[in-house]
């Protein structure tokens, strides 16, 4: 008994393990083709955080394409009640004139009409950001699926690893490759790693689909500057001469 209980434990040997045999160069090997899985394993499931990872900053990608296209409909909507107003500005001054004299109000009245503002003008239509941007938010957005399939948060409950775990499966004695569980792994790691390619990829048309949209949007901001500071000598031009009526 007191053998016994001196006696250190048996190694702990998982389902993978092959059969314990007295030689040393085959523990040796075993504990290799162990360790293998084991990088494997690791490898495979850091390229599926790296994916889910991608997904994220995909979908933070579309967020802000899509807040940059409302930004571009609020800024369109200003610059065409801009134009609005300063067509409305013309048409006063035009009345003051025809008030001031008997001559402008002539000359007024052989002037044609300014043109109606359209219902583009008006703001009625819907803004679209740049076509770039726009096919990239598209094609991202296809892929809220597999976003969902690889957040750990919004996996469906029935969802199973791809990844074959079964415990009656020996490691096989022929070529290290053909092991089930390693070839398993390498498809899951050639997987994930074909998705991120693809998924940084669209990363970038985000990215550049972004750059141009802010770029024409700057274009936006210095028109409707220029506009609104046109529009406020006017107004206080048109103060003035009100004034002196």
């Amino acid at each position: 008994d007191g053998e016994d209980e001196g006696a250190r434990p048996a190694p702990w040997r998982d389902a993978r393990d092959l059969p314990d045999e007295p030689d040393e160069p085959v523990d040796r090997q075993q504990y290799l083709r162990q360790e293998v899985l084991r990088r494997a394993e690791a490898t495979a499931a850091s390229t599926s955080r790296s994916l889910t990872l991608m997904y994220e900053s995909e979908k933070v990608g579309v967020a802000s394409s899509e807040e940059l296209a409302r930004q571009r409909g609020v800024l369109e909507r200003t610059e065409k009640m801009v134009d609005k107003m300063d067509q409305d500005l013309k048409i006063s001054q035009k009345h003051i004139n025809s008030i001031k004299s008997v001559f402008g109000g002539l000359v007024n009245y052989f002037k044609s009409k300014p043109a109606e503002t359209s219902a583009e003008q008006n703001g009625t239509l819907v803004s679209q950001p740049n076509s770039r941007l726009k096919e990239a938010i598209s094609t991202s957005k296809e892929q809220e699926v597999k976003y969902q399939a690889s957040h750990p948060n919004l996996r469906k409950l029935d969802d199973t690893d791809p990844i074959p775990r079964g415990a009656g499966s020996a490691v096989s004695t022929d070529a290290y490759p053909k092991n089930p569980h390693l070839r398993a792994y390498h498809e899951k790691i050639d997987s994930n790693l074909d998705e991120l390619s693809m998924g940084l990829g669209r990363l970038k048309d985000i990215a550049l689909g972004i750059q141009t949209e802010i770029e024409e949007q700057d274009d936006i901001l210095d028109r409707l500057t220029t506009k609104v500071d046109k529009l406020d000598v006017n107004i206080k031009s048109t103060e003035r001469k009100v004034r002196q009526l």
